[in-house]
């Protein structure tokens, strides 16, 4: 056991998850907090936490935890992590980390200045198949990179009950919800650093039905209505993008030249090839499917495709009979812990990285980066 004592914010699919990855790392799970009386005491019940509660800067003064994991919607994470940092806690933050790049950026200021660490849940890059990639990489296997492609189309369904998905001052949005995966996998694939980025979003969606009883954000689609034509459902807005395009240049140690990448997502439309990221090079290439890349690893070593099982070692590294979502929290809360206790860990995703990825979506969302046609550009 590391000793650590940690407290969760939240009681839908995360909260659960980060409660059961920080007690795989060895922490002790302390107190649930989330927004409704009954639902926290069924949950904590349920995974046998001994306190439950709905008033956060409560649970912090009776509590006093040592770490703290944020597992609510985004809207809700800034004063949570504010009141944290001010306790003199460690937090473990799932993303997006607030709804802009300036709560962020605060947040990360005030984390430095109290001295606790962070963690940031960009965590798809430990996906067993990424870090594989990473390693052939790494060793040369495609030569210098020079190209990366994140492309992934979900063809979810218009009818999902409207909640904090559909906001932006929820946190909502596919640059907060899934952009925020794909470009920190890019980032380890290459060891690479953001120079410079641009793109597109596109509100395709503009409303959802309002629907009651929604609590477990993976059970939503169990309450979409039959009937989206009937005259007495209640509609909600969106303000927020379902579908982006965004180009970035990384710099590379493994490359002489910034490396191109497109992330290309489309939230409401079908696939018709497989989702995938896809690592080009000058002597070789990389294939991964799904739209993480957490599926089947293709290498090409310049003439052909060939399929490359996962080393031993790396599959290994996650734990079995969980999904990857699961898998990827389970991974980066060993990591935080291991650091919190002093040992020493490689590189994980912290607040400087998520204060960074909301001031890039921030700058996306405002899609200032058109040259105007018909104003006379030759």
């Amino acid at each position: 056991m590391s000793g650590l004592r940690v407290l969760v914010a939240g009681t839908g699919f995360a909260g659960k998850g980060h409660a059961q990855a920080f007690r795989a790392a060895g922490a002790e799970i302390v107190g649930m907090v989330g927004r409704t009386d009954h639902v926290v005491r069924d949950v904590s019940a349920e995974l046998s936490i001994p306190c439950a509660g709905t008033d956060w800067p409560a649970a912090l003064a009776a509590l006093k935890p040592d770490v703290v994991s944020i597992a609510t919607p985004g809207g809700a994470h800034y004063e949570q992590i504010k009141e944290a940092i001010a306790a003199g806690c460690h937090v473990f933050c799932d993303k997006p980390m607030t709804t802009d790049g300036a709560s962020a950026t605060a947040l990360h200021e005030l984390a430095q200045a109290k001295g606790v660490k962070t963690a940031y849940a960009a965590s798809f890059q430990y996906t067993p198949s990424v870090q594989h990639a990473k390693r052939l990489i790494a060793t040369g296997a495609i030569g210098e990179p020079t190209e990366i492609e994140s492309i992934s189309h979900f063809n979810l369904e218009r009818g999902i009950p409207f909640g904090w998905s559909h906001r932006a001052e929820e946190g909502g949005g596919r640059l907060n919800n899934n952009f925020t995966h794909s470009l920190a996998i890019a980032q380890t694939l290459i060891e690479g650093d953001i120079l410079q980025i641009a793109g597109d979003v596109r509100d395709d969606l503009g409303r959802a039905p309002k629907v009651e009883g929604v609590h477990d954000f993976t059970k939503r689609r169990a309450f979409i209505p039959e009937n989206l034509d009937d005259p007495a459902l209640e509609w909600g807005e969106s303000n927020v993008e379902w579908s982006y395009t965004v180009m970035a240049r990384l710099r590379s140690p493994l490359a002489r030249k910034p490396v191109s990448v497109l992330f290309k997502h489309g939230g409401l439309v079908p696939r018709f090839h497989d989702d995938h990221i896809a690592i080009y090079g000058t002597k070789g290439a990389i294939f991964l499917t799904g739209h993480y890349g957490a599926g089947t690893l293709y290498w090409h070593d310049g003439s052909s495709w060939i399929e490359t099982p996962t080393p031993d070692d790396i599959a290994q590294s996650v734990p079995a009979g969980l999904g990857e979502t699961e898998q990827c929290w389970h991974v980066l809360t060993a990591i935080f812990v291991r650091d919190i206790d002093g040992q020493d860990v490689p590189a994980y995703p912290t607040f400087a990285q998520g204060a960074l990825y909301q001031r890039l979506i921030d700058h996306i969302r405002a899609s200032g980066n058109w040259t105007d046609v018909n104003g006379g550009c030759a």
